[in-house]
């Protein structure tokens, strides 16, 4: 059996990840699982894209492991894009994220709180060869937040049915979701790289 490094610490992207695994002869470990922190590895790159790949060379060479590693976040077009990369740090809780970017939209009308979730996607082998793959979903930023599945920003997430990403089960985000997407590209790869 294969192992995977997932580099996060956040059961709610590993429960994802282990979902979209099901399939693969694969035993996904976390960095706390491993013995390393999220925090040993800055993200320093102003691309999704740049920090994925920053993580997952840097904790594949740590751990000697094949590392998965994503860096994914909220793009509001009426902030100029804000949060972005910057998404995990807006605030210190996801709670308090939530509610900055909901107060930050203040008097901003439905049809103009455009915004997407992005994913990106970098796989590093023990060989050093590198996979990125990239997904994204659309919807808008909602006046509230609503649901309690998901994570991070999903409360706030509106879907086109006016459905949130927190008000819709597991299984069907994991079919649609910006993560998902990503994966969806990298799969076919991932399998070459197992040999499967």
């Amino acid at each position: 059996m294969t192992t995977l490094l997932i580099a996060t610490t956040n059961a709610g992207k590993r429960d994802e990840y282990r979902t979209l695994l099901a399939d693969l002869k694969i035993e996904c470990l976390t960095l706390d699982e491993v013995g390393l922190t999220a925090t040993d590895v800055p993200e320093t790159g102003d691309t999704f894209v740049a920090n994925a790949l920053i993580k997952a060379q840097a904790y594949a060479k740590l751990s000697g492991l094949l590392t998965l590693s994503d860096d994914s976040g909220i793009v509001v077009d009426a902030l100029n894009g804000a949060p972005g990369v910057l998404s995990a740090r807006y605030a210190p809780t996801v709670d308090e994220r939530n509610t900055k970017l909901l107060t930050a939209l203040t008097g901003v009308p439905f049809d103009r709180r455009t915004a997407h979730f992005e994913c990106a996607i970098a796989l590093v082998t023990q060989a050093d060869v590198t996979i990125i793959a990239e997904g994204h979903l659309a919807g808008h930023v909602g006046f509230e937040a609503r649901g309690t599945h998901g994570h991070g920003y999903d409360p706030v997430f509106v879907l086109g049915d006016g459905r949130t990403l927190a008000e819709i089960y597991p299984v069907e985000k994991n079919m649609l979701s910006h993560r998902a997407k990503a994966f969806a590209a990298l799969y076919p790869m991932l399998q070459c790289v197992l040999g499967l």
